[in-house]
Protein backbone atom coordinates (compact mmCIF):
# COMPACT_ATOMS: atom_id res chain seq x y z
CA UNK A 1 0.00 0.00 0.00
CA UNK A 2 2.77 2.36 0.80
CA UNK A 3 5.17 0.72 -1.84
CA UNK A 4 5.97 5.09 -3.41
CA UNK A 5 7.56 5.32 -0.27
CA UNK A 6 10.58 4.85 1.15
CA UNK A 7 11.72 2.73 3.95
CA UNK A 8 11.22 5.51 6.95
CA UNK A 9 8.27 6.84 5.17
CA UNK A 10 6.84 3.32 4.95
CA UNK A 11 7.20 2.57 8.86
CA UNK A 12 5.86 5.61 9.60
CA UNK A 13 2.72 5.16 7.80
CA UNK A 14 2.15 1.99 8.32
CA UNK A 15 3.07 2.16 11.58
CA UNK A 16 0.70 5.38 11.87
CA UNK A 17 -2.29 3.63 10.55
CA UNK A 18 -1.93 0.74 13.03
CA UNK A 19 -1.67 2.93 15.77
CA UNK A 20 -5.03 5.06 14.92
CA UNK A 21 -7.19 1.97 13.96
CA UNK A 22 -5.85 0.62 17.57
CA UNK A 23 -5.75 3.61 19.77
CA UNK A 24 -7.72 6.71 18.10
CA UNK A 25 -6.14 9.84 16.23
CA UNK A 26 -6.04 11.48 19.99
CA UNK A 27 -4.14 9.03 21.47
CA UNK A 28 -1.45 8.61 18.91
CA UNK A 29 1.59 11.12 19.56
CA UNK A 30 4.47 11.09 17.33
CA UNK A 31 6.57 9.79 20.40
CA UNK A 32 4.57 6.54 19.99
CA UNK A 33 5.13 6.71 16.12
CA UNK A 34 8.56 7.34 16.45
CA UNK A 35 8.70 4.40 19.40
CA UNK A 36 6.67 1.67 17.39
CA UNK A 37 8.34 2.47 14.10
CA UNK A 38 11.56 2.79 15.11
CA UNK A 39 12.18 5.87 13.32
CA UNK A 40 13.51 8.58 15.38
CA UNK A 41 11.78 11.76 15.87
CA UNK A 42 13.72 13.82 13.96
CA UNK A 43 13.47 11.34 10.81
CA UNK A 44 9.66 11.64 11.01
CA UNK A 45 10.01 15.01 11.04
CA UNK A 46 12.77 15.55 8.04
CA UNK A 47 9.74 13.98 6.10
CA UNK A 48 6.51 15.05 7.54
CA UNK A 49 6.03 18.64 9.59
CA UNK A 50 3.35 16.76 12.15
CA UNK A 51 0.94 14.55 12.93
CA UNK A 52 -1.45 16.22 10.82
CA UNK A 53 0.88 15.44 8.23
CA UNK A 54 1.50 12.20 8.65
CA UNK A 55 -2.46 11.48 8.94
CA UNK A 56 -3.34 13.56 5.28
CA UNK A 57 -0.18 11.60 3.25
CA UNK A 58 -1.84 8.40 4.94
CA UNK A 59 -5.37 9.43 3.53
CA UNK A 60 -3.77 10.42 0.12
CA UNK A 61 -1.90 7.29 0.10
CA UNK A 62 -4.62 4.85 0.90
CA UNK A 63 -6.76 6.55 -1.52
CA UNK A 64 -4.20 6.12 -4.30
CA UNK A 65 -3.70 2.43 -3.38
CA UNK A 66 -7.26 1.63 -3.66
CA UNK A 67 -8.70 4.25 -6.78
CA UNK A 68 -5.56 1.67 -8.18
CA UNK A 69 -6.76 -1.50 -6.75
CA UNK A 70 -10.71 -0.58 -8.14
CA UNK A 71 -9.76 0.97 -11.15
CA UNK A 72 -8.66 -2.29 -12.59
CA UNK A 73 -12.21 -3.67 -12.84
CA UNK A 74 -13.04 -0.73 -15.27
CA UNK A 75 -10.66 -1.85 -17.96
CA UNK A 76 -11.46 -5.71 -17.30
CA UNK A 77 -15.31 -5.27 -17.79
CA UNK A 78 -16.87 -5.22 -21.46
CA UNK A 79 -20.40 -3.97 -21.00
CA UNK A 80 -21.48 -1.66 -18.38
CA UNK A 81 -23.10 -4.29 -16.12
CA UNK A 82 -19.46 -6.30 -16.00
CA UNK A 83 -17.47 -3.35 -15.02
CA UNK A 84 -20.55 -2.39 -11.88
CA UNK A 85 -19.95 -5.96 -10.79
CA UNK A 86 -16.32 -6.12 -10.95
CA UNK A 87 -15.66 -2.84 -9.33
CA UNK A 88 -18.04 -3.51 -6.85
CA UNK A 89 -16.30 -6.80 -5.99
CA UNK A 90 -12.84 -5.16 -6.28
CA UNK A 91 -14.36 -2.60 -3.45
CA UNK A 92 -15.48 -5.35 -0.92
CA UNK A 93 -12.39 -7.58 -2.31
CA UNK A 94 -9.74 -4.47 -1.32
CA UNK A 95 -12.08 -3.78 2.40
CA UNK A 96 -11.51 -7.47 3.36
CA UNK A 97 -7.87 -7.27 2.42
CA UNK A 98 -6.97 -4.18 3.56
CA UNK A 99 -9.32 -3.81 6.98
CA UNK A 100 -7.04 -0.87 8.38
CA UNK A 101 -7.31 0.81 5.30
CA UNK A 102 -10.80 0.21 4.81
CA UNK A 103 -11.23 1.09 8.57
CA UNK A 104 -9.31 4.25 8.44
CA UNK A 105 -11.08 5.90 4.90
CA UNK A 106 -14.54 5.34 6.60
CA UNK A 107 -13.28 6.49 9.47
CA UNK A 108 -11.56 10.39 8.81
CA UNK A 109 -13.00 10.71 5.40
CA UNK A 110 -15.41 13.60 6.84
CA UNK A 111 -13.18 14.45 9.30
CA UNK A 112 -12.20 17.93 9.36
CA UNK A 113 -8.29 16.93 10.76
CA UNK A 114 -8.25 15.92 6.84
CA UNK A 115 -7.77 18.99 4.69
CA UNK A 116 -9.77 19.85 1.79
CA UNK A 117 -6.77 20.63 -0.31
CA UNK A 118 -6.09 16.99 0.21
CA UNK A 119 -9.47 15.67 -0.36
CA UNK A 120 -10.22 17.55 -3.70
CA UNK A 121 -6.49 16.61 -5.05
CA UNK A 122 -7.17 12.61 -3.96
CA UNK A 123 -10.60 12.32 -5.34
CA UNK A 124 -10.45 11.62 -9.17
CA UNK A 125 -7.23 9.42 -7.91
CA UNK A 126 -9.80 6.98 -6.05
CA UNK A 127 -12.05 5.06 -7.65
CA UNK A 128 -15.13 7.40 -6.97
CA UNK A 129 -14.87 9.40 -9.94
CA UNK A 130 -14.43 6.38 -12.22
CA UNK A 131 -17.64 4.79 -10.76
CA UNK A 132 -19.69 7.87 -11.19
CA UNK A 133 -18.61 8.37 -14.94
CA UNK A 134 -19.29 4.54 -15.11
CA UNK A 135 -23.14 5.39 -13.68
CA UNK A 136 -22.98 8.45 -16.02
CA UNK A 137 -22.67 5.96 -18.58
CA UNK A 138 -25.47 3.94 -17.95
CA UNK A 139 -27.90 6.56 -17.56
CA UNK A 140 -27.52 7.79 -20.97
CA UNK A 141 -27.96 4.33 -22.18
CA UNK A 142 -30.58 3.92 -19.92
CA UNK A 143 -29.88 1.27 -17.81
CA UNK A 144 -30.30 3.22 -15.09
CA UNK A 145 -32.76 5.67 -13.74
CA UNK A 146 -31.98 9.35 -14.53
CA UNK A 147 -30.90 9.88 -10.92
CA UNK A 148 -27.72 11.70 -9.60
CA UNK A 149 -24.71 9.67 -10.16
CA UNK A 150 -23.05 10.76 -7.33
CA UNK A 151 -25.67 10.16 -4.74
CA UNK A 152 -26.43 6.30 -6.71
CA UNK A 153 -22.96 5.34 -6.06
CA UNK A 154 -22.75 6.70 -2.87
CA UNK A 155 -25.96 4.81 -2.09
CA UNK A 156 -24.19 2.06 -2.97
CA UNK A 157 -21.20 1.96 -1.31
CA UNK A 158 -23.21 3.20 2.06
CA UNK A 159 -24.70 -0.22 1.37
CA UNK A 160 -21.60 -2.46 0.95
CA UNK A 161 -19.85 -0.31 4.04
CA UNK A 162 -22.58 -1.42 6.40
CA UNK A 163 -22.47 -4.89 5.35
CA UNK A 164 -18.63 -4.81 5.63
CA UNK A 165 -18.03 -3.65 8.80
CA UNK A 166 -20.77 -6.49 10.27
CA UNK A 167 -18.41 -9.10 8.69
CA UNK A 168 -15.40 -7.14 10.47
CA UNK A 169 -16.61 -7.12 13.68
CA UNK A 170 -17.78 -10.93 13.32
CA UNK A 171 -21.76 -10.19 12.99
CA UNK A 172 -21.94 -13.10 10.11
CA UNK A 173 -19.74 -14.63 7.68
CA UNK A 174 -19.78 -13.01 4.41
CA UNK A 175 -19.45 -15.41 1.27
CA UNK A 176 -19.37 -15.22 -2.59
CA UNK A 177 -22.78 -15.98 -2.98
CA UNK A 178 -24.23 -12.96 -0.38
CA UNK A 179 -21.40 -10.68 -2.05
CA UNK A 180 -22.70 -11.28 -5.40
CA UNK A 181 -26.38 -11.28 -4.32
CA UNK A 182 -26.12 -7.52 -2.60
CA UNK A 183 -24.01 -6.56 -5.94
CA UNK A 184 -27.30 -7.80 -8.24
CA UNK A 185 -29.56 -6.37 -5.70
CA UNK A 186 -27.93 -2.47 -6.35
CA UNK A 187 -27.85 -3.18 -9.80
CA UNK A 188 -31.89 -4.17 -9.78
CA UNK A 189 -32.65 -1.38 -7.31
CA UNK A 190 -31.33 1.71 -9.71
CA UNK A 191 -31.68 0.13 -13.08
CA UNK A 192 -34.49 2.24 -15.59
CA UNK A 193 -36.47 -0.99 -16.19
CA UNK A 194 -36.53 -4.71 -16.03
CA UNK A 195 -36.90 -5.08 -19.83
CA UNK A 196 -33.35 -2.74 -20.38
CA UNK A 197 -30.78 -3.86 -22.28
CA UNK A 198 -27.97 -5.04 -20.28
Amino acid sequence: MFEAYNKAQQAVLETTLRIIIRKELQATSMALIAKESQVSTGNIYHYFKSKEDIVNELYRAIVAFNGEYVSEAFSRGRTIREKFELAWGRVIELSRNHPEGFQFIEQYTFSPYIRDDVKEAVYGGGWCEPMNRLYVEAIEQKLFKPMDPRLMVQMHHGSFVYMLKANLHCNYELTSEMISAAIASCWDAVRADVSASE
